[in-house]
């Protein structure tokens, strides 16, 4: 088996890793947005294909069995909540990238049927053409969002996800470290 990737979260008490102001169930409550930030740029570093590990190391008198449970529980909670947030992101931006394109396609078809009709009727005078070819790149220039989404912008939410997603499954350890240090 391969060797983890580990990230090392060193706190003097569990709670720093919460948001203070989430009154939900300590379980179900969300990191604190730093704590957050430092774990998934960590995650970033690692390689694509290695599996992940958090390793938070707590003062002794809060790393029993409860609170390694606990911190389980809400690492994969924080970071499952995250992936299908991501989830729902790619959704919606897929659904606007068919919207534009329903708005796009008929666009480009019109321009492209206004194009052929002025260069016939016009023939090769330059005022037709210009014309003509402004007709064609208003076209394309409607379907710029669409395209823009169905080739490009969905990736950087799918990689996200992913990462979400392998946090989620990530190796939880609480190890106690002395108070001093």
């Amino acid at each position: 088996m391969e060797n983890p990737y580990t990230i090392l979260v060193q706190v003097d008490r569990a709670a720093r890793l919460f948001n203070s102001l989430d009154p939900t169930p300590f379980r179900e409550r969300d990191l604190d947005r730093e704590a957050e930030r430092f774990i998934v740029e960590w995650a970033q570093e690692a390689p694509s294909n290695a599996m992940l590990e958090i390793v938070i190391q707590l003062t002794g008198e809060e790393a029993g069995t409860a609170a390694i449970e606990t911190l389980q529980q809400a690492l994969c909670y924080n970071f499952q909540d995250r992936a299908a947030q991501a989830y729902r992101e790619v959704r919606e931006l897929l659904r606007e990238g068919r919207r534009a394109l329903v708005i796009g396609i008929p666009v480009l078809a019109l321009s492209i049927v206004a194009s052929q009709i002025i260069s016939n009727l016009a023939g090769p005078a330059a005022p037709a053409k210009v014309i003509s070819e402004s007709l064609l790149i208003f076209g394309w220039v409607a379907n710029w969002r669409p395209l823009e989404i169905f080739l490009y912008g969905w990736w950087e939410i799918a990689r996200r996800r992913r990462l979400y997603q392998r946090l989620a499954a990530a190796n939880v350890r609480v190890v106690s470290i002395t108070a001093d240090r």
